[in-house]
Order: structure tokens, then C-alpha cells, then sequence
């Protein structure tokens, strides 16, 4: 009797290696659009425009965008939905169970 194997088309949450998967998928697709690594974190990344600053921390599959101004994360949640189907939820005010 032969098997036979399979090559997933998408990834599935729960597989080993998912994690790593998405990880590349987004570190691809941020640093096409001008985006850096921070040297002391590889999940977080920095973009300086003339009229902005933008630095976006990546934590699993959320993530926090912080600018200068607005013009910056409007420009960059709209990049990011463009790519991902991604939920806004507004104004930080938790993170990682930190209270503002």
C-alpha cells in the first residue's frame, strides 16, 4: 500500500512550525515596504518618512503600531489590511496585561 503526502496550500494554527511560517510572511512583506529591523528585537521594526516615524512591535500575531502622527499609522494599518485580514482595535490601552 502506498501513502501518499500532502503540501498544505495555507497554514493551519496548531501545526508546529505555523508560528515560524507567519513569522517569515510578515517579516517579508513589512520589510518591502520600508520598514528595518530593531537590532535588539527581531519582532520589532522602525520606519522613518520625511513627515512620520513609525515603529510596529509584533507580538505572536498581534501587533502594536506607534508613530509620530496619525499619518504614519493610518499608512501603515492601510499597507498591512492590503496584505492580511487584520481587526482594528483603536487606542492601545492593555498589552501583554499591562494596563495603560
Amino acid at each position: 500500500m502506498r501513502q501518499k503526502d500532502c503540501k498544505l496550500a495555507k497554514y493551519l494554527y496548531g501545526l508546529k512550525q505555523t508560528p515560524k511560517q507567519w513569522h517569515e510572511k510578515y517579516d517579508k512583506t513589512i520589510l518591502l515596504n520600508g520598514f528595518h529591523h530593531i537590532s535588539v528585537d527581531k519582532c520589532m521594526y522602525s520606519k522613518f518618512a520625511k513627515y512620520f516615524g513609525v515603529i510596529i512591535c509584533l507580538y505572536i500575531d498581534d501587533m502594536l503600531i506607534s508613530s509620530t502622527n496619525m499619518i504614519g499609522i493610518v499608512e501603515t494599518k492601510r499597507y498591512l489590511t492590503s496584505i492580511f485580514k487584520m481587526k482594528d482595535f483603536g487606542e492601545m490601552d492593555t498589552i501583554l496585561d499591562i494596563k495603560d
